[in-house]
């Protein structure tokens, strides 16, 4: 009885997952961190070093931390993935010319050894701008159907008005459901 009482209590809240949320600079990283939080846009400097918050949604904890996207703190990212359930990358959907940098950085970061278990969320971000890549586009130009080691979704998403956000955290959960 008392197993069946800490099933269903886990259930309901008590876990907390770690998320790193990650992109190069200007990607809307700390824009969604804080959609997630306040579900506003807060206007915000470029991220030195990183931001972490808890998010609670549908009683799952969440703590995310959004990593500066800087090309001199990218080395850094690795000191973060320790423990790391999941890791969210924002992808600037009109940074043509950035794109090849962030497909080096996500199988950079996909061949770390303390991430082999994380699944991978990756937002197709600013959605709402004239000439942006759609998902599909950005999937192809990531390779993305060569990642066979990480379970992997492509989301296209708007941090501004937090459009495709929460379906994004809708995969998360269901990932967890399968754990």
């Amino acid at each position: 009885m008392g197993l069946l009482f800490t099933k269903i209590w886990s259930l309901f809240g008590n876990e907390e997952h770690k998320i790193v949320m990650v992109g190069l600079d200007n990607a809307g990283k700390t824009t969604i961190l804080y959609q997630y939080l306040m579900n506003e846009v807060v206007h915000t400097s470029p991220t030195i070093g990183s931001n972490v918050e808890e998010v609670v949604w549908k009683n799952i904890h969440f703590i995310m931390w959004d990593l500066g996207g800087q090309q001199s703190l990218r080395a850094a990212w690795s000191t973060y993935y320790s423990n790391t359930e999941f890791v969210i990358v924002v992808i600037d959907s009109t940074d043509r010319e950035r794109l090849a940098v962030t497909r080096e950085e996500l199988y950079r970061m996909l061949a770390h050894e303390e991430l082999s278990k994380a699944a991978v969320l990756i937002y197709a971000n600013k959605q709402d701008l004239k000439g942006s890549m759609s998902a599909a586009e950005i999937s192809k130009q990531l390779d993305l159907t060569s990642i066979k080691e990480h379970r992997w979704q492509i989301q296209s998403c708007c941090a501004l008005t937090g459009e495709g956000l929460y379906q994004g955290l809708e995969w998360i959960c269901s990932q967890l459901k399968k754990k």
